[in-house]
């Protein structure tokens, strides 16, 4: 190699570090600027999440509180009544955590699992408190007639921790039995089902209606006049400066027997008396109607005004009737934006707490309802963060879905 190319050489290798360096400063320069607001959202979303969600299969609680029990029932097999040594270490366990004061975590705990438990327990450690003679599992019995139930020692197995899957069983309407069998929970405590199934319909409905009344609209906005289209998107963008407890009052008033459409059927003659418009499924579905149309109406609007007018027109001059110029020209066009509105719409009504439970009677209440009364009424936080993390993952699921079938590239051009 001449001394030229040898220049020539090192010149383009300094040329390339130099590049390289500028690169790795232009990135770090970048993190640097999106490092506060990534720390923010860790912060404050992702990890309260995260650890709200971990309530749902973390069980802590009754396994410091019966440590010589659980040692002793590892060898029980839930088929029968434990022996001798296990009833021992159960009355060692109630003196101990009575005289630490740590019993009433492992009684509510286990009253989670089995109603009436945390009685049980509580009563029991005030019972065997003072020394007895004789045979523990007699005075265990005496104690309280539930300690002869293999069902109670099968609560304190599946209380064992520090994981578990009670509560998501528990969510599912299924349940382990003393001998570790998951099989489905008696009918008059079987919910969770039915009321997730409620939740997907409402918002299977609620998504269908948004549609049918969102696209002419979008339609209307998308063809009008640029001065009657910006009106039109103005009284569509309206709602949003209201907050959504106030629209749902509105709608209260609105349906209330005295309320404005009673009293506007009635002077139309459509009826003879107020009817009962308010906490039923009627109303929880109007009002997540009117609350979420402009969420189908935006996506496509946004799609439906890159749609070239001359489209129409071609499909008319080469003699297509309107509608089939609609059902092959106008309407493939706007599948991104049905699609994305439709997601949209969806994923947030399977969230919507305020609107049911104020205007929905009791058999209209969603599973964000039951999360709520979890967490905040029963204190039951392991079945609310289960409820919590299975609609999760029906979200994910239909987000998956919905971008293996239609493409999340659908949603950018909408």
């Amino acid at each position: 190699m001449s001394q030229a190319a040898a220049i020539e050489t090192s010149r383009a290798e300094a040329l390339g570090r130099r590049r390289r360096r500028a690169a790795r400063g232009r990135s770090v320069s970048a993190a640097l600027l999106v490092a506060p607001l990534l720390v923010f959202v860790l912060v404050s979303f992702a990890a309260p999440i995260g650890a709200m969600l971990l309530r749902g299969v973390e069980d802590p609680e009754v396994g410091p509180v019966l440590p010589r029990t659980l040692a002793a029932l590892e060898r029980w097999d839930g088929t029968d009544l434990p022996d001798e040594a296990t009833f021992a270490a159960l009355v060692e366990d109630l003196r101990a955590a009575r005289a630490a004061g740590t019993l009433p975590v492992a009684a509510s705990r286990l009253n989670h699992d089995t109603a009436g438990l945390r009685t049980t327990l509580v009563a029991s450690a005030r019972r065997l408190a003072a020394p007895f003679e004789g045979s523990a599992r007699e005075a265990v019995l005496r104690a309280d007639p539930a300690w002869g139930q293999v069902e109670t020692w099968g609560a304190i197995v599946r209380a064992r921790g520090p994981w578990t899957d009670f509560f998501l069983l528990a969510a599912l309407d299924l349940r382990r039995d003393a001998t570790g069998r998951i099989g489905p929970v008696p009918e008059d405590q079987a919910i969770f089902r039915t009321v997730f199934l409620r939740t997907f319909w409402i918002a299977a409905m609620v998504t269908a209606i948004t549609l049918a009344a969102g696209y002419p609209l979008a339609a209307l906005i998308a063809l009008a006049r640029p001065s009657v289209s910006a009106v039109l998107l103005f009284l569509v963008l309206l709602p949003f400066w209201t907050s959504l407890l106030v629209r749902t009052a509105a709608w209260m008033v609105l349906l209330a027997r005295e309320g404005v459409v009673n009293h506007a059927l009635i002077a139309l003659g459509l009826f003879g008396a107020p009817k009962q418009l308010l906490f039923n499924r009627f109303a929880v579905v109007i009002a997540m109607v009117h609350i979420l149309l402009p969420f189908m109406v935006l996506p496509l609007y946004a799609v439906m005004r890159q749609i070239p007018p001359i489209h129409l027109r071609a499909a008319a001059s080469l003699g297509a009737p309107p509608l089939a110029a609609f059902w092959r020209v106008w309407l493939p066009q706007t599948l991104p934006g049905i699609g994305a509105g439709c997601l949209m719409v969806f994923i947030q009504a399977l969230g919507f707490y305020v609107t049911p439970a104020l205007l929905g009677g009791g058999a209209d209440q969603m599973l964000p309802y039951f999360i709520g009364f979890y967490a905040n009424q029963t204190v039951n936080w392991g079945l609310a963060a289960a409820l919590s993390l299975l609609l999760l993952v029906a979200t994910l699921g239909i987000v998956g879905l919905y971008g293996r079938l239609v493409g999340f590239s659908a949603v950018r051009t909408a």
